[in-house]
């Protein structure tokens, strides 16, 4: 029920719920930044990662974090390999994979860009070391879990040369039966924790704020501007990241590409949704492998309310997460007394307490 605990009901393709994390993140924090190990920069290319800059010249830079995703990754770097592409740059981050992704990487796809780091850094860390060795115009962030359709980034890029007005455009993400993934929300307000991972989820499913927040008016099948699009597949051109920054690194694994997003926008800058361009995304596969970061999802929620609304929104997201706790453990006592399976209390309220006092 509460969002502390693992295996709570998920909105279908909802990506800023901890199940439906981009599969470049991992379990383990990073305290601060590994040594790594990249290899040699292209010709006109740093390699020190120092700055987000580069010649100019070169049109597009691809960024994918990986974590344990060689299958994955090899499909998706496949996909590449067959899409109609402008000159352009790979650069893989490996986040310390035990899986042999990197060596994967090194061996069957040697034009890749590979840089190894020494621990998991998570994905907003991974994002941006990437995006600080891109020269390319415009960076495009891509999941290892996903495979691009051969004219997506071509029509991505078409839209981005036609509309200068927008940062970034996003395309339609689509699961193997060809299904539409509702990625796009609006950005979250002051009714959201209290009705998305709060009590009122539960007691009121169809409410207003989830109505409003997971945009359930639109099918998602046609284009238009969109508060925040996922970063799982995200096209951003480069002068609009040298003006708002790259990913908030406190936002390790989650809620980073909303904080993006609305950086964006605040800054004038529009984001749009791209319904005919399409990658396929593997959500459940990247999902899988990650172990109890619930927690996690709060951190991040809790430090972006913070951030954008004030340090008394970040009090209000700990009293609904409170309510939700209460909620939940009643639930549970209610089965203990009418003799059904329940689960334990007491390790959802030591996690709590542990939130509670960030």
């Amino acid at each position: 029920m509460v969002a502390l605990r693992q295996g709570r009901r998920r909105e279908p393709g909802a990506r800023d719920r901890p199940l439906a994390r981009p599969a470049g993140g991992g379990a383990r924090r990073a305290g601060s930044h590994a040594a790594e190990r990249g290899r040699r920069a292209p010709r006109g290319r740093r390699a020190d990662g120092s700055a987000l800059q580069g010649d100019g010249d070169l049109k597009l830079s691809i960024v994918i974090p990986s974590w344990n995703t060689r299958e994955l990754l090899r499909a998706c770097l496949a996909s590449l390999a067959r899409a109609d592409l402008p000159e352009h740059e790979t650069i893989v981050i490996d986040n310390a994979s035990a899986d042999g992704s990197a060596d994967m990487v090194e061996r069957d796809f040697p034009a890749v860009v590979l840089q190894r780091n020494a621990r998991n850094e998570g994905f907003a860390i991974g994002c941006n070391q990437g995006l600080r060795r891109a020269s390319g115009a415009y960076q495009f962030l891509l999941n290892a879990d996903t495979e691009v359709a051969p004219d997506a980034l071509r029509r991505m890029l078409e839209f981005l040369d036609a509309h200068p007005q927008h940062a970034a455009v996003a395309p339609r993400l689509v699961s193997s039966d060809g299904s539409t993934q509702r990625t796009c929300l609006a950005f979250p307000n002051l009714w959201t924790p209290l009705c998305f991972g709060g009590p009122l989820e539960r007691w009121f499913p169809r409410n207003f704020e989830l109505r409003r927040y997971f945009l359930r008016d639109w099918d998602q099948a046609s284009s238009r501007d969109v508060d925040q699009p996922p970063a799982a597949a995200l096209l951003v051109r480069k002068t609009a990241l040298e003006q708002v920054g790259l990913f908030d690194e406190q936002l390790w694994l989650f809620y980073n590409d909303v904080d993006l997003s609305k950086r964006l926008w605040a800054a004038g800058w529009r984001t749009h949704y791209l319904a005919e361009a399409t990658v396929l995304h593997h959500i459940g596969a990247s999902t899988r492998q990650f172990g109890n970061f619930l927690p996690e999802w709060h951190k991040n929620r809790l430090h972006y309310f913070r951030k954008h609304h004030g340090r008394l929104a970040g009090a209000w997201v700990k009293a609904c997460t409170g309510l939700a706790a209460l909620d939940w453990s009643a639930v549970m006592l209610w089965r203990r007394l009418r003799g059904r399976p329940a689960e334990p209390i007491a390790p959802l309220w030591s996690k709590y307490w542990s939130y509670a006092r960030l």
